[in-house]
């Protein structure tokens, strides 16, 4: 059993990171998209319904895709502690020093 923890950040990278997660056939994968409001499952904006249709779009996916258990959250990494994972994933491309 592998656990991963696939992190999202801006949506252009979302199929990206959907393959990486399917060339690594998890079975479990933990998604996480960072850097949104505290409020946002009861958000009812524009916003707020397309953060939550983005989760479940991605959930989805990720399922379809990999066969894996998914489970999912917005917000931040603080949520996680405690939690271990096998692997990491992350659509965020690295910044050079």
């Amino acid at each position: 059993m592998s656990e991963l923890l696939a992190i999202f950040g801006p949506s252009d990278s979302d199929e990206r990171l959907i393959g990486e997660i399917e060339r690594l056939h998890p079975s479990r994968v933990t998604v996480l998209i960072e850097d949104v409001e505290v409020d946002w499952a009861q958000d009812e904006t524009p916003a707020g319904r397309g953060l939550r249709d983005r989760l479940a779009a991605l959930l989805a996916a990720i399922e379809r895709r990999t066969g894996a258990t998914v489970t999912g959250l917005a917000g931040s990494r603080a949520q996680l502690t405690g939690w271990r994972f096998d692997r990491e994933v992350s659509g965020r491309r690295p910044v050079p020093a």
